[in-house]
């Protein structure tokens, strides 16, 4: 069972590292960890693929340190190596780039700095190895040995007050909500729930009503309307999107309703692309590709949300006989144009730089973007009123 006080991994801070091979970045990560979270070796290409580190890195807090590949491997699979560590700048919140202070800034990693300014990243240059040769830095630009310790500590400010500007104090409902206000959490336990467990959506909602001093009840859908008779009317219903349908059957008409999914495509900044999306579903032909993708992976029940249920309702209501291709995890494609509609999920396992680059690419392809919660909300014909707690997304619907 997973460990619910640790921090989840889409709410740290990414932290990603990019060089050349053999500038130093396992040993910096290493150094900044005060662990052996990287192999070092002086072979140049050591690491193969992107390496994770989730820990607190005082005074940022809860991070993820990503160590990454050389960005000047050679050879075909040298390249693919160098294409995963350059998917990692999609993911991360900051890059640092390590240079080698003799070798000095290269035309690669100018070139890395240009893309970096271009995705609107926050990013710092490293110079290490600075017990060997010196380093001049300017604004942006850090000396550090990560084999004597030098600059480490200045290095971690610098990150702190990256991470601090890029914080914009988001909440998933929080924000929504006022000290007492009741919330109902609508949570089915069936064949695709956990077992012994609720999914991290719900308990970071519940979190967030918690740090409100708001009031949070849970239940199923059976028991919803005795709820409902004991709390009286509550400030807002949250329901899981697969019951969306019968929710709002059950549901008093001057309560606001919304869904988990909804409040994460919320929070993770892609909420406006999601509602102009759904309305695609509508214009779905035969033969049609419909991606649907979901930011985590795990085992599929026999009445999975993603690869049953969901294609299920898309062809009943769209009518049309349609390919259904699955995505899951860190793996998305590159090329979205075979697509007519990407459905993905709330995304509460992927940062919300990831989700806007997903959204992003669709954008680019000209493909409609939507996710879980909004579509199914389009389809059992609420969107609208699902969107209450949020006027400036509800007209738009």
């Amino acid at each position: 069972m997973a460990d619910l006080n640790a921090t989840p991994s889409a709410n740290r801070v990414h932290i990603a590292f990019f060089g050349r091979r053999n500038a130093g970045k396992s040993s910096l990560v290493n150094a900044l960890t005060g662990q052996n979270a990287a192999i070092v070796s002086p072979i140049a290409g050591t690491t193969t693929d992107p390496v994770r580190k989730a820990m607190e890195l005082l005074p940022l807090g809860p991070v993820v340190m990503i160590d990454t590949p050389g960005l000047d491997d050679e050879g075909e699979i040298g390249a693919l190596r160098v294409q995963r560590a350059l998917r990692e700048l999609n993911r991360a919140d900051i890059a640092v780039l390590v240079v080698d202070a003799a070798a000095g800034v290269t035309d690669g990693d100018r070139a890395l700095l240009r893309r970096l300014r271009e995705k609107g990243v926050p990013h710092l240059t490293v110079f290490n190895k600075c017990d060997l040769r010196q380093a001049v830095c300017g604004e942006g630009e850090v000396a550090v040995s990560a084999a004597t310790g030098e600059g480490i500590d200045a290095l971690k400010r610098h990150l702190a007050r990256l991470a601090q500007n890029g914080d914009g104090g988001k909440r998933l409902l929080g924000d929504l909500l006022a000290p007492g206000d009741a919330v109902v959490l609508v949570t089915p336990i069936d064949a695709s729930a956990p077992r012994g467990r609720l999914i991290l959506p719900q308990v970071q909602t519940m979190r967030d009503i918690l740090d409100a001093h708001a009031l949070g009840a849970v239940t199923q859908l059976q028991e919803m309307p005795a709820l409902l008779q004991r709390l009286g009317k509550p400030r807002l219903i949250v329901t899981d999107s697969q019951v969306f349908g019968a929710v709002k059957d059950m549901a008093p008409e001057d309560v606001p309703l919304t869904s988990f999914s909804i409040l994460f495509a919320r929070f993770k900044g892609v909420l406006d692309s999601a509602v102009r999306g759904a309305e695609a579903v509508s214009t779905l032909r035969d033969g049609d590709k419909v991606l649907v993708c979901e930011g985590c992976t795990h085992h599929r029940q026999c009445e999975d949300i993603g690869t049953v249920k969901l294609p299920g309702w898309i062809r009943r209501f769209s009518g049309a006989e349609l390919q259904f291709v699955f995505a899951s995890g860190g793996e998305f494609p590159e090329d979205l144009s075979p697509y007519a509609l990407v459905v993905h999920c709330g995304g509460c396992m992927l940062t919300e730089r990831e989700m806007r680059y997903r959204r992003g690419l669709a954008a680019d392809s000209g493909v409609p973007f939507t996710n879980y919660g909004t579509l199914i909300a389009h389809m059992n014909g609420i969107l609208r009123r699902s969107l209450e707690p949020f006027p400036e997304f509800a007209k738009k619907a």
